[in-house]
């Protein structure tokens, strides 16, 4: 697993991005609970996620509602399937707004840019 982190600093809230080859939502979610052994993400507010597969769009917005369907939208764009993309973020006190999805397309665009 590939892992870009301090990617985004916004009022306290930092983002990190991780992602893998993946080909179905049971291995996302153990991709996602692999993540979460290390202490750093265990501890997360949100670890948000999107997956293109042959069983179609899969996402779990883990309590950051709508911005699976961001990371989804970027994948679908950019054309990449079978391929687990995870943002990750930690609240830092102040609600970031409609701000919260802009810093989830930068981590997007900084992991595709990645690869």
């Amino acid at each position: 697993m590939r892992t870009l982190d301090n990617i985004v600093s916004d009022r306290g809230s930092k983002y990190a991005v991780s992602g893998a080859p993946c080909g179905s939502a049971e291995q996302a979610r153990a991709l996602v609970e692999q993540l979460k052994t290390i202490k750093k993400f265990a501890k997360a507010t949100h670890n948000t996620w999107g997956l293109l597969c042959a069983a179609g769009p899969i996402k779990q917005d883990d309590g950051e509602s709508g911005a699976g369907m961001v990371i989804l939208r970027m994948l679908e764009r950019e054309g990449l399937r079978d391929h687990l993309v995870i943002v990750t973020r930690w609240y830092g006190g102040k609600h970031l707004g409609g701000d919260r999805f802009r810093h989830v397309q930068t981590a997007v665009r900084a992991y595709l840019d990645s690869l």
